[in-house]
């Protein structure tokens, strides 16, 4: 009886003391290892779909927003112009953004400087649209469609011609846009492997290595694009830089952000470069094709610097713009600065061995 009554008292105290000690489900789910597992899943989930979401808003539908166009108008001009034009607007629904020019050469200098897209001329009866198809061939594209229709609609002889083609191995003008993409993606994935393999780095010599990479990562695309496939006549030097270059932001940026967010660094990284930054480039569809918003903010990201320089580089060589190269090497020192500021909370370097006194 007395062991008994001993037991059932011993049984009443552990059961009171494991009862405050137990636990909510809630907490107990939270530090168990199936919690950051399910943030996970609800975030590739949920970049599944935006992911998906924000490319197929970019390139599923292009619409004509803003087409700059160069019209030649000697003298007066001529009627047969003026209807043509006015049918091109109709068509595009007053999309056109007209530049006037005295002389034809003045109006292929535009092309060339990349400040219109196509040119309109009158040529005798009729009219001469001169697209450029390296200015942005999905511009060309509906711009030589809507002439052609413009043109029966009004029984107007028109001559389309393409005054800039695109290279032979390039037809659709996107080799340019994957070489991009993938100095973007590799950029930050090789600061993520910098993370994972190299954690003894400091700083500095973080920084160093993503240079490095970056240097050999943007040789080897512009050497298989340009010597081993021929898709692109690259401006091998040139184009080596711009890519060197987007690599080494792309991975400063990552590198940035890890130190902001820690082992979440890769979300911010995604939906800036990916997300945001690659629809908007300009490179798979026209910036005048794209959304408003994406199509002004394209140019500001570091994907849509790198097609803007490497794109001018491949095309439009002699009248290259400062701005792209600012915007990445903008972007690039923002992440050094940054990383290097709040470098204490960089997660990896050698720690400094004490030695203990000699006795």
């Amino acid at each position: 009886m007395g062991d008994e009554a001993s037991d059932d008292r011993a049984d009443g105290r552990n059961g009171n003391e494991r009862e405050p000690g137990r636990r909510p489900w809630s907490s107990a789910f939270r530090h168990s290892p199936y919690f950051p597992a399910t943030v996970v899943v609800l975030i590739i989930a949920a970049g599944a779909g935006l992911f998906a979401g924000s490319y197929t808003y970019a390139f599923a539908n292009p619409t004509p927003h803003r087409i700059p166009t160069a019209v030649v108008i000697p003298g007066r001009g001529a009627p047969t112009e003026k209807t043509f034009v006015a049918g091109m607007e109709k068509a595009l629904h007053a999309s056109l953004r007209l530049h006037l020019y005295p002389t034809y050469p003045r109006a292929l200098e535009a092309v060339d400087q990349q400040a219109v897209f196509a040119v309109l001329r009158p040529r005798g009866r009729g009219v001469e649209l001169d697209v450029s198809s390296a200015s942005g061939a999905s511009v060309a594209q509906v711009l030589t469609e809507a002439g052609a229709k413009v043109g029966r609609a009004l029984g107007v002889p028109i001559l389309v011609r393409d005054v800039n083609p695109l290279q032979r191995g390039d037809p659709r003008g996107l080799a340019i846009f994957y070489i991009s993409l993938a100095a973007v993606i590799i950029g930050f994935l090789g600061a993520i492997q910098l993370s994972v393999h190299a954690r003894a780095l400091e700083p500095a010599e973080r920084i160093a290595f993503t240079l490095a990479y970056a240097l050999l990562g943007g040789f080897a695309i512009a050497a298989i694009v340009d010597w081993g496939l021929g898709a692109l006549d690259l401006p091998f030097a040139e184009s080596w830089l711009i890519l060197a270059l987007t690599m080494f932001t792309s991975g400063m940026v990552f590198s940035m952000f890890s130190v902001l967010f820690g082992r979440w660094a890769l979300i911010p990284t995604w939906g800036l470069m990916v997300l945001l930054g690659n629809p908007s480039s300009g490179g798979a569809v026209s910036w005048p094709l794209l959304p408003s918003l994406l199509g002004h903010i394209g140019r500001w990201l570091p994907p849509g610097a790198s097609v803007n320089a490497q794109h001018t580089a491949v095309y439009f060589r002699g009248h290259q713009h400062a701005l792209p190269f600012l915007v990445l090497a903008g972007w690039a020192l923002l992440g050094c600065a940054v990383f290097w500021n709040w470098r204490h909370r960089h997660p990896g370097g050698r720690e400094t061995q004490v030695r203990p006194p000699d006795r």
